[in-house]
């Protein structure tokens, strides 16, 4: 059956809630059409924010649940053609390690509040067959490759608040086979450089990263940096939007350029050093995420990496509502009883359909 599936995306980086409708029915992807973007106010990303790195049992979420809520059912209400809605909520705290995942939002309540049906609580399932959890675009990054008939190996690079790389192998017959998608989180994206530029001058996001550019990279904070054990890991690993929030202590004494030209350094480095895993190299990058809105880090990676790397744009995506689109894929693979991670996206023992089903 094919379903007109409304992702629902609210990331790591709090800018607000993205909404794009996928036209598929959970294998192929048939289209994509309408999209909507709801931001949020300073005041509702203070009080999300506030949320970041706590558990259920410590309470005191009323605030940030109405927020998301509210926000949510304005997106699905400006979008009435859906039949299916995808509904992420909002990462709190992630801690694989634990085998544990927060993400705020009831599905259930939002299917009686829209009088739709409601896929979501998309990571526990994964978790609990001891995977990460994260990240969950890759099985969609696989059929975006699927439909621009690719044959040849490629990463699609998201990076929001934190970066993830799905490597993926278009000759494979389905996202679950051996080899088909190699998928994890890369290092800290745009999460660190918005709460700097947030804490150090009010803005929330280094525009055009004009100051950055205006920098110095700290090459001393650069090293150190990288002595952490998450780069010698071997995938899959995912990452908590707070996992480096000591990355922040590292340019304290820095100047605002010379502070958001080595953050935004550590972001480019990060996915460079994601190559290691890689077990040939990919024919092209495509990049989506908040990236776009820096010109510097995409001159980075450009110097930095030896193929082509693009926005997905250049391809006829939509990289603003990329992770959006994800969501409703991934609905619908959820009705469709299929898989939405796999040992080499998660690390999850078999083949994992996650995502709870509320009807209206």
């Amino acid at each position: 059956m094919i379903y007109r599936s409304l992702g629902l995306m609210s990331g790591t980086s709090l800018d607000g809630v993205d909404g794009a409708i996928c036209l598929t029915d959970g294998r192929r992807i048939l289209d994509f059409e309408g999209t909507y973007f709801r931001p949020y106010t300073h005041n509702e990303q203070s009080v999300l924010r506030a949320a970041l790195g706590r558990w259920p049992e410590q309470g005191g979420f009323e605030d940030a649940n109405e927020i998301i809520h509210s926000a949510h059912l304005e997106v699905i209400n400006a979008l009435p053609d859906a039949d299916l809605v995808g509904f992420h909520g909002q990462t709190i705290n992630h801690d694989p390690a634990k085998g544990r995942t927060f993400q705020l939002g009831d599905g259930a309540a939002l299917a009686r509040a829209s009088g739709k049906r409601v896929v979501w609580d998309f990571r526990t399932a994964d978790v609990a067959a001891g995977g990460q959890g994260a990240p969950l675009a890759p099985f969609f990054h696989f059929a975006c490759a699927k439909v621009l008939g690719m044959h040849a190996p490629v990463v699609f690079l998201n990076l929001g608040g934190v970066g993830n790389v799905s490597f993926v192998d278009p000759s494979k017959p389905s996202p679950e086979a051996d080899g088909a998608v190699l998928a994890f989180d890369t290092g800290p994206a745009n999460a660190p450089i918005n709460d700097f530029l947030l804490d150090r001058t009010g803005q929330s996001f280094d525009k055009d990263g004009q100051l950055a550019l205006q920098g110095t990279v700290h090459l001393p904070a650069l090293e150190t940096f990288f002595k952490s054990k998450y780069f010698e890991r071997v995938p899959p690993k995912s990452l908590d939007r707070n996992d480096f929030s000591d990355i922040l202590e590292l340019v304290r004494d820095l100047s605002d350029a010379d502070g958001a030209a080595t953050l935004t350094a550590i972001c480019v480095a990060s996915v460079y050093a994601a190559q290691a895993h890689f077990k040939e190299d990919p024919a092209r990058w495509l990049v989506a995420g908040d990236v776009i809105l820096s010109r510097t880090i995409i001159n980075g990676l450009k110097n930095s990496l030896a193929q082509s790397i693009e926005p997905v744009e250049a391809v006829g995506f939509d990289g603003d509502m990329f992770e959006a689109q994800a969501f409703g894929y991934l609905a619908a693979r959820v009705i469709a009883q299929l898989p939405t991670s796999a040992m080499g996206t998660t690390g999850c023992k078999s083949p994992v359909c996650g995502g709870q089903i509320s009807e209206p």
